[in-house]
């Protein structure tokens, strides 16, 4: 039988702990006028803790019996009492202390090397104390990268930026942030916001910096353009201003111009007044990414691809070179109809699962490449009938899931011909995108390709006969208001 009794080993070394007999080492801790000493056991102190092991082997006891001494300046007296508790007894209690307390101890804990502590520590604050993190994150944050033993809270704070960053831009804290943990938010690709609401955080952080400044910039000098200008130096770079609407731009970035290169301002002005204006690829970020999850159900392409394609179907900006740098358009619920990975790559299926649906956008992924082509079908799919006219279908394609820089998108023709019912087809737009079985059904297609026709632009460099990957059929409706 073996039995380990940890309760009563730890009592009896808290009370070596109290001991003021055979004490060989005194640890000075805190600053003036905060200071306390405190007396330990260098043989406790040494295995203990590799920070003080390390600085009582350049502080022995000498042979006159003179006691090792220890200096802490950076630790406070009744932070130390906990960790002292915790090295002698291996006990520390957290129900009392205050959520700043235990970041100190925290602190602290890093600073004496003390990992089983870091990771017990790291573990409760962001199971216990989140709220508090998140009122306070810059806080967090910037004790979270001082170093790099604190690899929870660095990983919190990183998923927090990039999930919740409206709850950073609103902490309570957030005025304090360092320039550099302000860069290193606004300038992920996957921050989760509104680019108005990023660039007016950042405007509101650079007037804390310059409390001279008033609010409203029509009362700016050029000097305090200058002045707000160096502040924001490298956070202006990192906003997607193209990426908002007109509205936006008209209201909240206007005011703000002399901020702005000359020629980026040019650009975005011509952006919106003059569709067909030449972009300038070296001024232009493109929009962050956003998450699918719980707004649509699909494997082969993002929300910026929906998006374009929702700007399509409601012809906005259906010309513009800008269009792919715009910010989010979403107004449909694209409802998943068919997968062929999930229903199979046949025409029955997309018969069964897709006949008689009003307003359909197919996306097709080609095998053995990045390519994804589709097309939009505002009538419904039917298992016959052949050609079949409609005016405002179109059909498109994608480099890549990733590349929706430079689309092709091409709108109907021969009206006549646009659509093309079968039993024995797929999603068929004339022949600009034809896929069939030669007989039987039930046999996955056999027979797809994309030679312009009745539309008016070539999607694909090659007419040859290709192999789908996959699938996805979605009807749209329109969100409610």
């Amino acid at each position: 039988m073996f039995k380990q009794f940890f309760s009563s080993l730890s009592q009896n070394y808290i009370g070596i702990l109290e001991d003021n007999e055979y004490y060989d080492t005194t640890i000075e801790v805190g600053k003036d006028p905060n200071v306390k000493i405190f007396r330990a056991h260098m043989i406790i102190l040494y295995y203990r803790s590799p920070f003080l092991r390390r600085t009582l082997a350049s502080n022995k006891k000498n042979n006159n019996d003179v006691l090792a001494h220890i200096k802490l300046s950076n630790i406070s007296p009744e932070i130390f009492q906990i960790i002292l508790k915790y090295l002698y007894g291996g006990i520390i209690s957290l129900n009392d202390q205050e959520p700043l307390e235990i970041l100190n101890v925290l602190v602290a804990a890093d600073q004496l090397l003390l990992q089983e502590l870091i990771d017990y520590l790291q573990e409760y604050l962001i199971e216990n104390k989140s709220e508090w993190m998140q009122q306070y994150f810059e806080l967090i944050y910037r004790t979270s990268f001082q170093s790099n033993s604190l690899l929870e809270l660095q990983l919190y704070c990183t998923n927090f930026m990039a999930n919740s960053p409206d709850k950073v831009f609103k902490s309570l804290d957030f005025i304090s942030l360092s320039e550099k943990s302000l860069v290193s938010l606004i300038e992920r690709d996957d921050l989760q916001m509104k680019e108005v609401e990023i660039w007016e955080h950042v405007l509101k952080w650079g007037l804390e910096k310059n409390p001279t400044l008033i609010l409203d910039p029509t009362t700016w000098s050029d000097d305090d353009f200058k002045m707000m200008k160096n502040t924001l130096q490298h956070c202006l770079p990192l906003i997607r201003f193209f990426s908002l609407s007109s509205d936006e731009f008209i209201q909240k970035v206007r005011p703000y111009k002399k901020l702005l290169n000359h020629q980026l301002y040019e650009e975005l002005l011509n952006s919106y007044l003059n569709s067909n204006s030449e972009p300038n690829d070296d001024n232009i970020l493109l929009p962050r990414y956003k998450k699918v999850d719980g707004i649509v159900d699909t494997n082969i392409v993002n929300l910026n691809i929906v998006s374009l394609v929702s700007r399509w179907i409601d012809k906005i900006d259906i010309n513009s070179k800008f269009a792919y740098a715009r910010g989010l358009y979403l107004p449909y619920e694209f409802k998943l109809l068919l997968r062929g990975s999930r229903d199979g790559l046949s025409p029955k299926k997309i018969h069964e699962l897709c006949d008689d649906k009003l307003c359909t956008v197919t996306f097709i992924k080609i095998k053995g490449t990045e390519e994804i082509i589709g097309g939009y079908n505002p009538l419904e799919w039917k298992s016959s009938g052949l050609d079949i006219k409609a005016k405002d279908s179109f059909i498109f394609s994608f480099k890549s899931k990733n590349d929706f820089k430079d689309p092709i998108l091409s709108h109907v023709k021969h009206t006549d011909h646009a659509l093309f019912y079968s039993k024995d087809f797929g999603p068929t737009f004339n022949n600009d995108i034809k896929i069939f079985v030669n007989e039987d059904n039930l046999k996955e297609y056999d027979n797809c390709w994309c030679i312009q026709d009745g539309y008016e632009k070539k999607i694909r460099n090659t007419e040859d006969n290709f192999f789908i990957e996959d699938y996805e059929v979605f009807q749209i409706i329109k969100k409610d208001d």
